[in-house]
């Protein structure tokens, strides 16, 4: 049993057959009793990459329909939500400013960083950030976070 936190690059792949999916749906799996956290935003990204896939032909609308009602429905029972607040709006921006990142992924770090330093208080575990963006994991590390890139478990 870990802590995560999931980066839309990663967990999208618990809905749509990508290197790293049978790894990720490993960890995100309820038997495996990690604890999941997603910032909200997460939930527009994962939504719209699975569009895309469904624009560019690499899933049915169908399969992308069913994918979508069953991300929806596991962001209420599995995931526990990082909120947005004005600390990790004022986090994100730091943090953009500081390593040049793109804005979603500003703000995925800043709410992974609140929820390692809130798990880090209370000794409960610590923090895992899983994202398939090298850029953004090697930032991630910079800013001691443990990383994981699912893209390594093919």
């Amino acid at each position: 049993m870990g802590a995560y936190y999931y980066d839309s690059s990663a967990l999208v792949k618990r809905y749509a057959n990508e290197t790293g999916s049978l790894w990720v749906r490993s960890l995100t799996d309820p038997p495996a009793s990690n604890d999941i956290f997603i910032a909200h935003i997460t939930g527009i990204e994962v939504v719209a990459a699975i569009a895309r896939k469904t624009r560019m032909g690499d899933i049915s609308e169908p399969d992308a329909a069913a994918a979508i009602r069953t991300f929806k429905s596991h962001c209420t029972t599995q995931y526990q939500i990082v909120l947005m607040t004005t600390g990790i709006v004022d986090r994100a921006m730091e943090l953009a400013e500081k390593h040049r990142l793109r804005g979603y992924d500003a703000t995925q770090l800043a709410s992974a960083l609140i929820v390692h330093a809130e798990l880090a208080a209370s000794s409960v575990s610590q923090l895992v950030f899983v994202s398939a963006d090298a850029n953004l994991n090697a930032v991630a590390q910079a800013e001691n976070l443990s990383v994981q890139n699912p893209n390594d478990y093919p």
